[in-house]
């Protein structure tokens, strides 16, 4: 490992170094979201960070994801890890190739980059007592909402969100998937960080549709 010195000279008062090398992260999921996530993470200087997803590269996982051909067949996990460590050598990586469990996690930031609304639920019941800072993000073609939960209010407002997958809108999101918009729903989510390391007010929900260029927050 070669640490490099001002690699981070640029966003230091953007990203306040000392705080971020207290932070251990956890990544849920490294699809579309997550991998791009993941890689900012990465690359900001993130000390920590643990990685858990099941899933192997597949094909379909190229465009959408960014996954390099080399990778196919890969679990997910060990590609980014490769990929995290190329990027910042002085990085921490563990991987979970599995699905997630409680004990997984033992508190911190965690960044849910699922799927299904049941799983995100399921999670964040399950670690909503110790979790410090929590992103959750929804992409549909080029729509996506960005969650944060960092206080009593904000923990509500997500709870609102949690509805039954039966009443969840039936959009073509694995048909309709592309880097670009995980690229931007990615940069947001890591601002977020970014803000919170800072003690900057922090948005509950953010709403951005790339087609029409609206965006909204509360």
């Amino acid at each position: 490992m070669t640490v490099i010195a001002n690699r981070d000279i640029r966003q230091r008062d953007l990203v306040p170094p000392e705080k971020l090398a207290k932070i251990r992260a956890t990544v849920i999921g490294v699809g579309s979201g997550g991998r791009q996530v993941s890689l900012l993470l990465a690359a900001i200087g993130l000390p920590k960070i643990t990685l858990i997803d099941h899933d192997t590269v597949e094909p379909e996982n190229l465009a959408a994801q960014g996954y390099h051909e080399a990778d196919l067949g890969r679990l997910k996990v060990d590609a980014m890890k490769d990929i995290c460590t190329a990027i910042n050598s002085s990085i921490e990586v563990n991987t979970i190739g599995r699905k997630f469990r409680s004990t997984d996690f033992s508190g911190g930031v965690l960044f849910c980059c699922v799927d299904k609304i049941e799983t995100r639920s399921s999670i964040f019941n399950s670690v909503k007592g110790r979790v410090d800072l929590w992103i959750d993000a929804r992409m549909s073609a080029e729509y996506m909402r960005i969650f944060t939960v960092y206080d009593d209010a904000s923990r509500k407002h997500y709870l609102t969100t949690l509805f039954p997958a039966s009443e969840a809108y039936r959009g073509s999101c694995t048909a309709k998937t592309t880097i670009y918009c995980a690229n931007v729903s990615a940069g947001i989510r890591v601002s977020q960080f970014a803000k919170w390391l800072r003690g900057c007010d922090l948005d509950m929900e953010i709403d951005l549709n790339l087609l029409t260029n609206e965006m909204g927050a509360k």
